[in-house]
């Protein structure tokens, strides 16, 4: 009797036991519970006007449209700033649940990421130093170097434009090798360029337009495949571009508005 009175005490722990290791696995076992309440947005903070900082504050476009779509969403915005290189990437290990960066939609991307409803219309130019007189159209850049983040929209272009790429951590060293005369342009959106000359007016650049060499590139937010936040935050998109929202954040870091077709 005491044997059974044993084997039943030890396969009663053993069950709470599983009880307990499962309901720790559940909790574990999903990126949303641990995140409740947040929308963490990986950028680069770099990248003025995208994402930047301004006397040791996070600032600029992306940054005010993240805080944006998180309080139409009712959530904490929460910042992650990563290297571009990294940064798409960061999606995959839940650094974050979504990315703010002036990321261009792909086809590739596509296949591997959700992308939200684009907020930028983006036209491509290319920067080279005034006294380049090589460089008049963009497609003069064949056999040229040209300095981009290697795994950017811009690069794809460059290269199939027959441009060495030089590889670059972000804008402002591009812009840095173009100005040193170690590269001899660099290609990304007016936005960029535009905002870069509002700061920098006597810069030693002239830009030449894109044309129809280079497609507007449409700019989304872009998530995990199988984000369940995709459609909450299009409906914030929707509405920050319904009461003006958008527009005047355009206008306000770009000069312009960007932000329609």
């Amino acid at each position: 009797m005491k044997r059974l009175f044993k084997f039943i005490g030890g396969l009663t722990a053993v069950l709470a036991l599983t009880i307990i290791l499962t309901g720790c696995g559940k909790s574990s076992s999903s990126s949303l519970e641990k995140t409740s309440g947040k929308l963490t947005i990986g950028l680069e903070g770099t990248f003025q006007p995208y994402s930047y900082h301004s006397n040791h504050k996070l600032t600029g476009f992306e940054v005010e449209l993240g805080k944006a779509i998180a309080k139409k969403m009712d959530l904490k915005p929460v910042f992650v700033e990563t290297k571009w290189d990294s940064l798409i990437a960061g999606l995959n290990v839940d650094k974050y649940d979504i990315v703010l960066n002036n990321v261009a939609i792909t086809k590739a991307r596509a296949k591997k990421y959700t992308f939200t409803t684009p907020y930028i219309y983006s036209k491509s130019q290319l920067a080279v130093k005034k006294s380049n007189t090589s460089i008049n159209k963009i497609t003069d850049i064949k056999g040229k170097k040209v300095a981009e983040t290697a795994t950017s929209e811009n690069a794809t272009d460059a290269r199939r434009l027959g441009a060495t790429v030089v590889s670059t951590s972000d804008f402002e060293q591009s812009m840095a090798l173009v100005l040193q005369g170690r590269a001899d342009g660099t290609i990304n959106s007016n936005g960029s360029f535009g905002a870069y000359l509002k700061q920098k007016p006597n810069a030693d650049i002239r830009l030449v337009d894109g044309g129809n060499e280079v497609a507007t590139q449409q700019i989304a937010g872009i998530l995990k495949k199988d984000s369940k936040l995709s459609p909450k935050v299009n409906k914030a998109l929707k509405e920050l571009r319904a009461d003006g929202t958008l527009t005047k954040l355009s206008k306000k870091y770009f000069g312009t508005d960007i932000t329609q077709k």
